[in-house]
């Protein structure tokens, strides 16, 4: 074998090495190891397109793609192998292990072609594949919400803005609520899929490769839809990850908000939801404490994906052109955003799986009269008065039964006709509860066939993404 005097990928212009606390400061194979399956993924398609090149014949091919799938399974069986490497990076590992199973052979599959490309390339085969599995969690937990609105269709309760009572609305139409918002999670998600989907190998370090290389047959083989334009763009893009921790962030703050919702829903001053036991704390002081530990932790998460988004974008508002090494430390983020991400979706879905909702309680709330004010304003409408007038005239009616002490529901036909000589003996039926959430009956709306048509209509997208590779 051919004598270096450093193993490194760049050691042949240096004197001396680096310095010990500085160079532990600068590798980066304790996070990007998980790169591995990919990194080998881009060699086995490099190694063809060398030989297409005439860099590499067929026994050498061979024997190369014979070692990096010995490098492969090794690392499956052997995590001491991967614990006690002093690999610089995961390129280096492969380089190094190349060596020792090939011999000088192993340092020609590095021909044409630089780190900054392979990093980039097998980033994007990981967003890609970790955009895909997020997808289907979230299904998961969309599916959860689909059961229990199937539980709950004639289950009414108070809807509220401001966290004051509003309008009645079944619970069916309120869950289904959550459920929409995560389906627009799936579509960031597949568009974060979609920005990674191109191939920046055949870029080298900037400026391309000098080699006669075939850029669409590599983006072929590693399963991209497309090559990069721009060589020099392609080794500084992290678009693509900006676009998967967006999305990440996006399903973290749906998270959040319906954890803030049952945290509500569970207390006592609600009451509105029980607590299941599966995600659910004591304390260690107060025997008769319930936590909703679960939704307080996936509300309290958030901030460490939201946390990442920022912290890439961070690093990337003040690079210049091509690539620099800031961009090491867009990998350990989004792995971090991504693990998380992937708990709190899981444990989420479980939670709202299991929740119980305390159906008197939200009955009653429902009953409350002043849920039923916006009834009688478009009953006048129905009636010929204009719409502003007849806002005025349901807010006379109010104050006039603050005066009476008792619901505006229970005022005399005598009441209403002194306030509007519009109301009529018709009214009474106008004022209940099912009249009111039957009204809602248009496409998005709250009547119990809307929220049918709701459930079957996400159910059908579900069951479209989930026959698309």
């Amino acid at each position: 074998m051919t004598e270096r005097k450093d193993d490194r990928l760049w050691g042949g212009r240096f004197d001396r090495p680096p310095n010990e606390e500085f160079d532990a400061f600068q590798r980066s194979f304790a996070f990007d190891r998980r790169l591995l399956p990919y990194e080998l993924a881009v060699d086995r398609a490099w190694a063809r397109a060398l030989q297409r090149a005439g860099i590499l014949n067929e026994v050498e091919v061979r024997q190369t793609l014979g070692a990096l799938d010995k490098i492969a399974e090794r690392a499956k069986t052997d995590l001491a192998w991967l614990d006690s490497s002093a690999a610089e990076d995961v390129h280096h590992f492969v380089e190094k292990a190349l060596v020792e199973f090939l011999g000088p052979l192993g340092w020609k599959l590095h021909t044409g072609r630089s780190r900054n490309e392979l990093v980039a390339t097998d980033f994007r085969l990981f967003v890609r594949d970790a955009a895909t599995g997020t997808r289907s969690g979230v299904i998961v937990l969309i599916r959860a919400f689909l059961d229990q609105a199937k539980a709950h269709l004639k289950v009414p309760m108070a809807g509220m803005t401001h966290l004051q009572h509003a309008q009645p609305i079944l619970l069916s139409h309120f869950l289904m609520a959550h459920a929409e918002a995560f389906a627009r999670d799936l579509n960031r998600l597949h568009n974060a899929a979609a920005s990674a989907d191109v191939c920046p190998m055949g870029s080298g370090a900037l400026a391309g490769c000098s080699f006669a290389i075939d850029r669409e047959a590599i983006a072929r083989e590693l399963g991209f839809s497309r090559i990069t334009a721009n060589s020099l763009d392609a080794v500084s893009d992290r678009d693509f990850a900006l676009d998967y921790l967006f999305a990440l962030a996006g399903i973290a703050t749906h998270l959040s908000r319906l954890a803030e919702d049952f945290v509500l829903f569970a207390s006592q001053e609600f009451s509105y939801a029980i607590l299941p036991d599966e995600y659910s704390t004591g304390s260690s002081l107060m025997p008769q404490k319930k936590n909703p530990d679960a939704w307080e932790l996936l509300r309290g998460k958030t901030g460490r994906v939201t946390g990442a988004l920022f912290s890439l974008f961070t690093t990337l508002k003040g690079l210049p052109s091509s690539y620099q090494r800031d961009l090491q430390e867009d990998k350990e983020a989004l792995f971090s955003a991504h693990d998380q991400l992937a708990s709190m979706v899981h444990v989420a879905a479980g939670a709202v799986s299991a929740m119980r909702f305390n159906e008197g309680k939200l009955a009653a709330a429902s009953a409350n009269p002043v849920l039923l004010a916006t009834e009688a304003t478009d009953y006048l409408v129905k009636k010929g008065v204009p719409f502003r007038q007849a806002h005025d005239l349901v807010g006379n009616l109010l104050r006039e039964a603050e005066r009476q002490a008792k619901p505006w529901t229970q005022l005399s036909l005598e009441d209403f006709r002194r306030i509007s000589p519009a109301f009529d003996t018709d009214v009474a039926n106008a004022l209940q509860l099912a009249a009111a959430l039957q009204s809602k009956n248009v496409p998005g709306g709250t009547s119990e066939d809307s929220v049918r048509a709701a459930i079957s209509q996400l159910e059908q997208k579900l069951k479209s993404l989930e026959n698309k590779p």
